[in-house]
Formats: structure tokens, sequence, C-alpha cells
């Protein structure tokens, strides 16, 4: 994958759109497009549950797989500002300290998830105010009907993956009646409008130097991206992406976000991933020292080592100075090290409208990255056996 041929026959593989039709068998472009219609119904659906909601000490966000990451942005749209606490639990089992001050929300994107499924139930045990947020039809309904709780049904694909805007909404409309966050009327279908233009400039028939998520996914191509946000916001935007380029195209990535990358994932810059030092002129007496039979030793053949590649999610309304200027050194030492670098920004006003001005570009470019190295992006065979091994096991 890291040749220069390999990403030429990539990017000739992105521009035909036939090629990409056949590329993504199970449709996952189409379910990314849907994101607008996401926001729309989910609303809809939040909006006609007739939730009693008073103000809890905690919202506890019950999650697992890609649909914890709603429970993340969740708590990055709410802010540090917020008096209540907004936390997703993964796992098995709530916090000791959860109890029926507590507001527990069931997330599910198949609505049948153990995780959740096990959250969920010991917070009905504790008394915790519950209410759940997956398919109609599913375990999780029929628990939430059974403990008299309150249930958004929500139009979701099974794995989550496509499904964030279709989860997150609820969320969101819960927390702000909760008072937990603050949101406009607007912002909901100003969010949903910003999807449906970013999905136009995505489409499969769009050239790679037009779209912006085939140039990304072309950009990433080959190497090791580092994907760092500079605001809450942006951090879950990276963790979203690190995770669907595992799921969509089989790629590995590391996600980090600011302040922390300081102490720790920038020194991957010095790293044997990062390009080696602009070469020097030899002197004449290392050019005499140099034997022929050492030449002999180098093997053209070996592949190189592929480079990294900088991913730099800015936020300007949600940023604090000090990550800004962090933000603006890491791209400056990247360039020193002739590391590659790739920019997003976090743009408009509303903390949804911006969410949905990346993640929306992101979601494209790891189906695209998938499509682009000839696999089927809603394929995994190594989830599959990891589930029915883990299963055997117990």
């Amino acid at each position: 994958m890291s040749t220069p041929n390999g990403g030429a026959l990539a990017g000739l593989r992105l521009d035909d759109p036939e090629v990409v039709e056949a590329g993504d068998s199970g449709g996952l472009l189409r379910r990314v497009a849907s994101a607008a219609a996401q926001v729309r119904t989910s609303l809809r659906a939040s909006e006609e549950a007739g939730l009693s909601l008073s103000r809890p000490r905690a919202i506890v966000v019950a999650a697992g797989g890609a649909s914890a990451l709603a429970g993340d942005a969740l708590a990055a749209v709410c802010g540090s500002g917020t008096q209540i606490q907004v936390i997703t639990v993964r796992g098995y089992q709530l916090p000791g300290w959860v109890g029926a001050a507590d507001l527990v929300l069931g997330v599910s994107a198949s609505g049948a998830g153990a995780e959740v499924l096990a959250l969920a139930r010991e917070a009905v045990r504790r008394g915790c105010d519950f209410t759940g947020i997956g398919p109609a039809k599913s375990p999780l309904a029929d628990l939430a009907e059974q403990a008299r709780a309150g249930y958004v049904p929500v139009s979701v694909d099974g794995s989550g993956r496509s499904s964030l805007w279709a989860l997150l909404v609820p969320l969101v409309f819960i927390a702000a009646r909760a008072g937990a966050a603050r949101i406009s009327d607007g912002e909901y279908e100003a969010a949903a409008s910003l999807l449906e233009e970013v999905s136009h400039q995505c489409r499969p028939s769009s050239e790679s130097f037009m779209n912006p998520a085939k140039s990304l996914a072309l950009d990433i191509w080959g190497t090791v991206p580092l994907i760092w946000g500079a605001s809450p916001l942006a951090a879950v935007a990276a963790r979203r992406f690190a995770s669907l380029l595992a799921q969509n195209a089989k790629y590995p990535a590391v996600a980090g976000e600011f302040p922390t990358v300081a102490h720790d994932q920038v020194a991957i810059l010095d790293g044997p991933f990062a390009p080696a030092p602009a070469p020097t002129f030899p002197s004449a007496e290392d050019l005499g020292a140099l034997g022929d039979d050492e030449d002999d030793d180098i093997d053209d053949d070996v592949p190189g080592t592929p480079e990294l590649r900088l991913v730099l999610l800015a936020d300007t309304a949600g940023e604090h100075e000090a990550d800004t200027r962090m933000r603006e050194a890491a791209e400056s030492i990247a360039g020193d090290r002739r590391v590659l670098t790739s920019g997003l920004t976090l743009d408009g006003e509303g903390s949804l409208r911006r969410l949905a001005s990346v993640t929306q570009v992101l979601d494209y470019a790891s189906a695209y990255l998938g499509i682009a190295a000839g696999l089927d992006p809603l394929a995994s065979p190594a989830r599959g056996d990891l589930r029915n091994l883990a299963q055997q096991a117990g």
C-alpha cells in the first residue's frame, strides 16, 4: 500500500464511480449520506417520545462499541461548564456512585448489545431514572417497556458506525431538557443542512481533487496517521476517525488530543516512522572509507518504512488559547521534521454544527480509503471470529 504505484491505483479507483459503487457493495456511502435525515428523524422521535425529565445529579451514558462515541460527543457538547456531570460508561458494570439521583441513558445501535443490556438492568435495579435509545423492536426496547421507562426509537444500522447522528441527537435533546446542555431549536436543522452540503461535496461522483474526503483518504494512503484534536469536540472527532479507519478501511491510526499529546504522542515525530533527516553531502574521507563490499550489501528492494501523516483537527471556537498555541506549534515542528500534515477545521456556530462540519468528511474518508484498498468497508471477518471464539470460551 505504501508504494507510489499503489497510491496511483488508489486514485484511479476513487475517481471511477463504477469502481466505487462496486467496492461499496454493502452501501456504506449511502448510509453516511443519510446523516442529515438521521438528525431530523431522531429529533422528531425524541419530541414524540413524551419523555418526563427532571434535573439529575449526573447523566450516565451506558453504551458500547461505536455507540459509545455518541456518549463522548454528548459530554463534549455539554462542555465543562455544565453543573451536571456527563460521563460514558463502557463495559458491564456501573460505577458504585451511580444511584437514584442520576439519569442513565442506555444507547445501542443494535438494541441487543450485551454490555448495554447489563448496564441498563443494573440501572433499573438501582432505581435510576432510565431512558433507552435504539431500534424500535429490540431487547433494549423490551427492557425499557418492562421497567416503565422512557424510550426513543431511532433508525440505525446494526453496527452503529454510520449512525452517529441518529444516536447523538436524542442524547443532546434529553440533556438539553435536563439542563445539562444549551442547544437552540435551530441548531439541529443547521447541523442537518451542513451535513447535506458536505455530503454533496463528498459524493462518489465528485473527483478526488474536488472531493475533500477522497483527497484526505489519498493523503493518508500508505502513511501512519496521527490524528490530533485541539478541543474536546475535535478530540471526539479524532477518536471517531481512528475508529472508522479501523472498521471501514482496516487501517491503523493513533488518535489524541491537546494538551495530552504534548506529553506523549509528540515524541513519535522523532521516531522510526518520521522522515530521515535531510541528507548532507559526505566528505572525501567518508567516501574513501566506504568500501566496494559495503556498497554490494545495500538491498534496494527492501521496502521503506511508511511515514507519518499528522492530521490536525482545529476548533478555534472551542479551543483553549493554550491548546491553539500548542496546535500551531505542532504543525510547525512537524514541518521542520518534514512530516506530512493535513488539517480540518470545525467551522460554524454551535457545537452540533461544528461537529458536523468535520465528522461527515471523516466518515466518507474512512469509507473511501477502504474502497481504494480494494476492501469491502462493511466486511470484517476478524470481528465475527473474535466474537464467536469468545462465546465458545464462555
